[in-house]
């Protein structure tokens, strides 16, 4: 492991820029499930049945089903890996994250630019009128949480949705946009804890290869697809930390 690591380090320091996406894999070894794994959300919840626009605007309430366990993930707390990745944006060497996690524990170990690929459960909204809200102001209002808005002298009354990606919503054109400033000119991609069979996601790697950069994978397992230059098979809660350090001392 250690001549990878050490390879890794010295692409790191070299880069002009660098940038991190991450997955489920980064969230794992905090406790929280992979969808798909077996005692992931999707063994409970048919994806096509629950996680669809379509399905919440034919039925709200049976939706939230899945919504309330989504609110159980706010109480996760981030992991070695994700401090290591904060502190290797503090030091200079990491332009930002893209993650298509929704549990927001980069930003809870610190990190500041990051793009929520696939939204995030913290924050709310209305299909009826538009209101926004955050989930912390809400969160005493029970299970479906109501808007409370008034319109035209009537409170909305309609149910609020996360604002997390379903499968038939296109990416947020935020998202979208911080994406693209963020791979701009990147030399090297960290590709972390994700299999990149999610797709526009999984797409990304590519694009930082064709523009003439390199992709390092840290994974527990090799995605079978990626085919990076370097891979680096391990715990992201010690790989990472090992590889910051590595980097910190070639500095």
């Amino acid at each position: 492991m250690a001549e990878p690591l050490e390879q890794a380090a010295s692409w790191l320091v070299a880069s002009r820029k660098t940038v991190a996406l991450t997955g489920a894999g980064v969230s794992t070894e905090s406790g929280i499930p992979d969808f798909r794994s077996a005692a992931g959300l999707w063994s409970r919840f048919n994806p096509m049945e629950y996680a669809t626009l379509g399905a919440f605007r034919r039925n709200p309430e049976k939706v939230w089903r899945l919504f309330a366990e989504l609110q159980d993930i706010l109480d996760a707390q981030p992991n070695p890996g994700h401090v290591a990745l904060a502190e290797l944006e503090a030091a200079g060497g990491l332009a930002g994250i893209i993650t298509q996690n929704i549990d927001g524990l980069h930003q809870a170990a610190g990190s500041k630019t990051v793009v929520e690929y696939h939204g995030s459960p913290r924050t709310l909204h209305c299909l009826s009128c538009g209101a926004g809200y955050r989930a912390r102001d809400i969160a005493d209002r029970g299970m479906p949480p109501r808007c409370d808005r008034t319109v035209a002298g009537r409170v909305c009354g309609a149910i609020l949705k996360p604002d997390v990606v379903l499968y038939d919503e296109g990416i947020p054109l935020e998202a979208t946009r911080g994406t693209a400033e963020l791979l701009e000119g990147a030399e090297l991609i960290l590709v972390i804890g994700t299999s990149c069979e999610t797709y526009p996601a999984g797409a990304l790697p590519q694009q930082v290869r064709a523009a003439g950069g390199r992709v390092v994978e840290i994974n527990k397992e090799p995605a079978p697809h990626l085919s990076p230059d370097l891979s680096l098979v391990g715990p992201f809660s010690e790989i990472m930390p090992a590889l910051v350090a590595r980097y910190s001392a070639r500095r």
